[in-house]
C-alpha cells in the first residue's frame, strides 16, 4: 500500500490530504476528531465503489490506516441493501430517462413554460468542447457574485489557471453544455458519464440573465443528450443534504423532474474509537444529529442574514459579498 498526497475540496477549499492506493482504489481520510476514510471521487466512479468491502477493510486495519471509520455507498439503480453492515440512508436526485418526451410531459406546466421562455428570449443551448474560450466564460460566471443560494460561493475570485485546472478533471468521460445569449456564455453544465448513468458535476448560470431561465434550458438539453446516448439515469447531487429538507434548490430539482432515490451508505469501524463512533452514529456530525426543523431554521436565518445586509446597504448581492469577503481577510474594518 503506497502513501501519497492528493488535492481534494474541503468546505470549498482545495486541500492536500494523504491518500493510499489499495486494490486499484485511492482511499483518503478526512476529519479531525472522527477521521472517516472513503474511496476518492466515489460519486464519479462507474459501477460498484467497493467490490469486496471486507477485504479492503481488512487491509486498512493491517496497515493501521489513519482513520476511525470506512464508508462507502451503493448507487442507483442498486438501492436495496446488499451488505450486512451498519448503514444510513443516503440519497440522490435522479431523473429516470425513458425518453425526452416522457420526461417533458411529466414536468409541471410552469417548468415547461420556463424552458420555452429561454428560447423565446434568445438563449441558445448546445454541447460544447472545452477550450480556453469556454474556460474564460466559466470564470466570468464564477466571478459574477461571491454569494449564491444564501451562502458564499467557493469558486468566486479564482484566476484563469485555477479554473482551467479544476474544470478539466475527468475529461475522458465528461461533456459540457453551454447556454449562450449572443456570444456570451451565461450558463453551463459539466456532465460525467458512468455507463448508463450521467451525473451533473457542476451547473451554474449568471444571475444577471435569470429572466431568460438558462438553467431550465440546460437541464432540458442534458436530458435530451442523455436520451440520445441511451443513458438511463441523470443524477444531480443529493436531493436533500443531511437534515436540510427545505431549500430553493430542492424545489428547483423537483420542478425539473428529479426525484429522491435513497441508497444505503455503509459505515465500518477500523478501530476501538471507530466502533464507538459507528455505535453512536457520531459520523453524522453535529448538524446530522440535530432535528431537521432546527437545521432548516438555521439555513433560513443564514439566507435572511445575507438578504438583510443587501437591503440595508442598498448594494447588490455581489457588492455585499465582496465587502464581507474583504472583512474576512482583514482588508477593511
Amino acid at each position: 500500500m503506497e502513501k501519497e498526497f492528493i488535492e481534494v475540496r474541503v468546505r470549498g477549499r482545495n486541500t492536500l490530504v494523504p491518500c493510499w492506493h489499495i486494490d486499484g482504489k485511492t482511499v483518503i481520510a478526512l476529519g479531525r476528531w472522527v477521521k472517516i476514510a472513503r474511496v476518492h471521487e466515489e460519486e464519479w466512479m462507474e459501477g460498484e465503489v467497493v467490490n469486496d468491502p471486507e477485504s479492503l477493510v481488512g487491509q486498512l486495519k493491517e496497515t493501521r490506516f489513519p482513520a476511525h471509520v470506512f464508508t462507502f455507498l451503493q448507487k442507483p439503480p442498486d438501492t436495496e441493501p446488499k451488505y450486512p453492515f451498519q448503514f444510513d440512508w443516503d440519497n440522490f436526485a435522479v431523473i429516470q430517462i425513458k425518453s425526452f418526451d416522457d420526461w417533458w410531459q411529466k414536468l409541471p406546466q410552469e417548468s415547461r413554460k420556463n424552458t420555452r421562455r429561454s428560447v423565446k428570449r434568445g438563449v441558445a443551448v448546445r454541447a460544447v468542447d472545452i477550450d480556453d474560450d469556454l474556460i474564460r466564460g466559466i470564470r466570468e460566471i464564477y466571478n459574477e457574485t461571491p454569494v449564491r443560494q444564501g451562502k458564499r460561493f467557493p469558486h468566486f475570485g479564482k484566476d484563469f489557471t485555477t479554473v482551467k485546472r479544476e474544470v478539466s478533471t475527468l475529461l475522458d468521460r465528461s461533456g459540457f453544455i453551454g447556454a449562450y445569449y449572443g456570444s456570451e456564455l451565461i450558463g453551463f453544465i459539466k456532465l460525467v458519464y458512468m455507463g448508463k448513468i450521467a451525473s451533473i458535476l457542476h451547473i451554474v448560470s449568471k444571475n444577471a440573465h435569470y429572466d431568460k431561465r438558462p438553467t431550465n434550458a440546460l437541464i432540458a438539453k442534458a436530458v435530451e443528450i442523455c436520451s440520445q446516448k441511451e443513458i438511463s439515469y441523470l443524477l444531480y447531487g443529493h436531493y436533500t443534504y443531511g437534515r436540510k429538507t427545505r431549500s430553493p434548490l430542492i424545489e428547483f430539482k423537483k420542478r425539473n423532474g428529479f426525484e429522491e432515490v435513497r441508497v444505503p451508505r455503509y459505515y465500518l469501524a477500523l478501530s476501538f474509537w471507530g466502533r464507538v463512533v459507528v455505535g453512536l452514529r457520531l459520523y453524522r456530525g453535529w448538524l446530522g444529529l440535530l432535528p431537521s426543523g432546527v437545521v432548516n431554521f438555521m439555513v433560513d436565518v443564514r439566507s435572511r442574514f445575507f438578504s438583510r445586509i443587501t437591503s440595508k446597504s442598498g448594494r447588490s448581492e455581489s457588492e455585499v459579498g465582496a465587502v464581507e469577503q474583504a472583512k474576512l481577510v482583514g482588508n477593511i474594518s
